[in-house]
């Protein structure tokens, strides 16, 4: 069971605090806990909150000392982070393991030294004031999420909730990530790189009325779905299942359809050894260059580079926390 620690730094974000708490929370490994989570602060006791009350936190920063990754939430106060926060995080990061921000957390990360020269991001209000203070680091002002090495960080607010199924993907695979964002009722695992004011790849669904439909095609991934056959189960016109499909899922069927051979496709390439061909033919996306071509158009990787980036098997989860981008 990996060890998560969560430092709080007052006033701290209630929001940010509970991301961390719900998500690796809701981990499951062979019917085991997959993580330990500790909230901590540079004080113990009662640790004021951006909301004005009051939150009860047992332990202090000697808790990073048994972690395996450390998060620090965002707080009301990013300028002025407290020295003993910024001294305990130098401390764990020099021994190689992983650290990650949310939202404004970035600038404690900043503060201690540790993004000097990498990519990171913040919230984008608070974008241009990172890079004011800290040109030295590349400020990725319009992404969910950056990875630099060990270091992660987030933009603000619900970005946060990315970041921890990315790390839960990195360290269990897609399919135990997926998991989570489904329990958790949150969208699945996005590219850090997408932009903080696009739409999702797939919203939020809105109704139920094409919701048989929808489970009908997830079951038949594997076929060439036309509207046609969308619109033949669902009992209705093309141009009718079109309208209905869009108001209920804020995408059009084929769009839908697409996203979720792609996530398929990831899944079956992170947990199977399956050959380039066949993860095609099972997620309906006909052949091996189909495949690569969509891949790289979503994710940037090819899919081999995207196994090997994330696969459970071979190189182990731990090599895929050091070398993940």
């Amino acid at each position: 069971m990996l060890r998560i620690a969560v430092v709080a730094s007052p006033p701290v974000s209630m929001f940010n605090l509970a991301i961390p708490e719900l998500l690796f929370d809701k981990v499951r490994v062979d019917g085991r806990p997959g993580y330990e989570v500790v909230i901590c602060a540079p004080d113990p006791g009662p640790v004021p909150t951006t909301g004005g009350l009051r939150l009860h936190v047992p332990r202090g920063l000697e808790a990073l000392q048994e972690a395996d990754t450390v998060i620090v939430a965002g707080t009301g106060q990013p300028f002025s982070p407290d020295p003993r926060v910024l001294s305990a995080l130098r401390a764990f990061a020099a021994t190689g393991r992983r650290i990650a921000s949310i939202c404004s957390g970035a600038f404690t990360l900043a503060e201690a030294g540790l993004l000097k020269g990498r990519k990171a991001t913040t919230y984008w209000q608070h974008a241009e004031e990172m890079r004011r203070r800290h040109p030295d680091i590349d400020v990725q002002g319009d992404v969910l999420y950056a990875q630099d090495g060990p270091f992660l960080t987030s933009s603000g607010y619900a970005a946060g909730i990315d970041l921890c199924l990315h790390i839960i993907r990195t360290d269990y695979g897609a399919a135990v990530a997926n998991e989570v964002a489904r329990l958790a009722l949150v969208a699945p695992v996005r590219p850090g790189g997408q932009t903080q004011f696009t739409q999702t790849p797939l919203p939020p669904e809105r109704g139920t009325v094409c919701a048989d439909t929808r489970g009908w095609a997830m079951r038949n991934l594997d076929k060439p779905l036309t509207l046609a056959d969308l619109a033949r189960h669902a009992g209705v016109s093309v141009r009718t299942l079109t309208r209905r499909f869009h108001a209920e899922s804020g995408v059009s069927p084929l769009q839908w359809l697409l996203h979720q051979r792609i996530e398929r496709a990831k899944e079956l390439l992170e947990t199977t050894r399956l050959p380039m061909d066949q993860v095609a033919a099972a997620c309906g996306l006909g052949t091996a260059d189909s495949l690569r071509a969509h891949l790289v158009r979503r994710t940037g990787l090819t899919p081999s580079a995207y196994r090997a980036q994330f696969s459970r098997h071979g190189t182990g989860r731990r090599a895929a926390s050091s070398s993940a981008a």
